[in-house]
């Protein structure tokens, strides 16, 4: 049993330590650390049963903590990463890993010396849809991949206030890749290999406040497939996953983390409609099995951090999908198709 700090007590914060409280026998949260304490706060680490350290240095030097969990502004996780790893604990980090190339080598390297598991919170890839459709790509069933698109919404940044963090335009550059699209574009890392450039397009059509609301990113792998991503953030809540391939097409349609939604539905639906339609005959189509992913994303991470298994996405990928965020990032600000460090 690993015995875990949370780090930043948000809505999605919050939503990690109910997918495993009283639930898991491989983690559990004993300790807890935010910026804003609150009475709401208070009552919620009393409700799971951990203790709220006054800051984040605290947090570290308890012994009883083995690891801790990451669920704070972007900006913020490289510097937490190597804090932690310097005391020796295990680090999960929510995504995004890093905003930069050089930000993520850093943040691995600190683990990596200090001999500690680094886990990273991009979730999907622990669905059992996803592991068939990985699976069926290594089989050659879908053929020559040819392409690979998602769509990534929800309405969350029209009740953003000014002063979130979220409403900050150097914490969510390019309005929803950060808070959801780099999901998709782990997937495409994860199925697809290395992205090799990118072309972005990114602005603000609606949410009041400075963050834009609709992007939309070209992207060329280095294995010579093509892909796709579109994220809004100010219109209903949605997700879509589609790999092309000569023998047919597969597409995963779900939810988003749309904020307000009951905890339990935000962690397991995030899939639903299955679909493959071959090249030539009928479609098959299905429904996704439902489960927690927030809790088998932890799990992994304990496990790893216990020596039994490694977690699924190596530290190379970390390093590659932080690289891929900074140069859509690049690309949005030159409007320039911009190759991935």
């Amino acid at each position: 049993m690993i015995n875990a700090g949370i780090v930043g007590l948000g809505w999605w914060g919050q939503t990690l330590v109910e997918a495993v409280s009283g639930g898991s026998d491989k983690i559990r949260f004993v300790a807890g650390a935010t910026r804003t304490v609150n009475a709401d706060v208070e009552r919620f680490a009393g409700e799971h049963g951990f203790a709220l350290r006054e800051s984040y240095e605290d947090l570290l030097a308890d012994p009883n903590v083995d690891a801790v969990v990451l669920a704070t502004p972007h900006s913020m996780h490289v510097e937490q990463v190597v804090a932690a790893a310097a005391q020796g604990k295990h680090v999960f980090c929510e995504k995004p890993f890093a905003l930069t190339r050089a930000g993520a080598e850093r943040a691995v390297e600190a683990t990596d010396r200090a001999g500690v598991t680094l886990g990273l919170g991009y979730n999907r890839r622990w669905h059992p849809e996803m592991v068939a459709l990985r699976e069926r790509i290594a089989s050659g069933d879908l053929g020559v991949v040819l392409h690979v698109e998602a769509t990534m919404t929800f309405p969350n940044a029209l009740y953003l206030k000014p002063d979130a963090w979220r409403a900050n335009r150097e914490e969510t550059p390019c309005g929803g890749l950060t808070p959801m699209g780099v999901h998709a574009v782990d997937g495409m890392i994860d199925l697809c290999g290395d992205v090799d450039e990118v072309y972005c397009q990114s602005f603000r059509r609606v949410v009041e406040v400075d963050a834009d609301d609709t992007t939309s990113i070209l992207f060329r792998m280095k294995a010579g497939m093509s892909g796709y991503l579109g994220t809004m953030t100010a219109t209903g809540g949605g997700f879509n996953f589609q790999v092309y391939g000569s023998k047919g097409f597969v597409k995963l349609e779900g939810m988003t983390h749309v904020a307000g939604a009951p905890s339990e539905e935000r962690r397991t639906r995030l899939f639903g409609n299955c679909t493959f339609k071959p090249a030539k005959g009928p479609a098959e189509t299905w429904q996704a099995e439902r489960c927690d992913l927030s809790r088998a994303v932890l799990e992994a991470f304990a496990a790893a951090a216990e020596g039994d298994e490694p977690f699924l996405i190596p530290t190379d990928q970390m390093i590659h999908g932080a690289a891929v965020t900074e140069a859509i990032i690049e690309s949005a600000a030159s409007q320039a198709i911009t190759k991935v460090a």
